[in-house]
């Protein structure tokens, strides 16, 4: 089974910057997709941002030319950096990978989300 630790949030000024990580671990033969979302308080979860398999990459408009996605496929690890942070970046970040995974009966498909790892901005 396939677990994800997410890590890097915390209070930061507005107009700082953080950098998320996302570690997978478990038989994980590869991660194929992966996206960051979030949830502020009273709203619906959120995609942030999203990397497919061809490295595709999809930003919400809110934070495009501020995040940016990457993937350490050796590592087993998705990051999101932030920069330029405001206020209404406010919320409970969450990752979420597709991978295939190895186990007993052969390879399969796993869908898995994190956590969660708070970031503040503010003053």
């Amino acid at each position: 089974q396939v677990q994800l630790v997410e890590s890097g949030g915390g209070l930061v000024q507005p107009g700082g910057s953080l950098i998320l990580s996302c570690v997978a671990s478990g038989t994980i033969v590869r991660i194929y997709s992966s996206g960051w979302y979030r949830q502020a308080p009273g709203k619906q979860r959120e995609l942030v941002a999203s990397l497919a398999s061809d490295g595709t990459t999809n930003y919400a408009d809110s934070v495009k030319d501020r995040f940016t996605i990457s993937i350490n496929n050796f590592e087993h690890t998705v990051y999101l950096r932030m920069t330029s942070l405001k206020p209404e970046d406010t919320a409970v970040y969450y990752c979420n990978v597709e991978c295939t995974v190895a186990a007993t009966g052969g390879l399969h498909e796993e869908n898995v989300w994190g956590q969660g790892t708070q970031v503040t901005v503010s003053s």
